[in-house]
């Protein structure tokens, strides 16, 4: 069996007036997922809960992400949350708060079979 990097995803989600670093990187990652299907798993021969996901994240505070929170985000497999500094943080025209924006990429892999592929 090998570990096969099958599908990258991207996506960007904004928190508009809560500053939640957490509720943005949640909708940067379904920005990633919801518009797709991903039909590789049945195609191989496995279960979509056979897929192993490396999510990463960036915001400006990567301390205030809930990791948790944002792999309970995928609909089966096996999540892995990293967070790094990056995103954007836009301060309001009054200076008294920001809008938040997140990154995400989400690379789905399956350990293949290689013998019946």
């Amino acid at each position: 069996m090998a570990l096969k990097r099958l599908v990258v995803e991207f996506g960007m989600g904004t928190d508009l007036r809560g500053q939640d670093y957490t509720k943005a990187a949640c909708r940067a990652l379904k920005d990633a997922l919801w518009h797709n299907s991903l039909s590789v798993c049945s195609a191989l021969g496995y279960a979509p809960e056979d897929m192993q996901v490396k999510i990463d994240i960036a915001v400006a505070k990567p301390e205030q992400v809930d990791k948790a929170a944002v792999a309970a985000i995928l609909p089966y497999g096996t999540a892995e949350v990293s967070v790094s500094k990056g995103g954007l943080d836009i301060v309001s025209a009054d200076g008294k708060s920001h809008t938040v924006v997140a990154n995400a990429a989400a690379v789905v892999f399956l350990d293949v079979d290689e013998t019946s592929t």
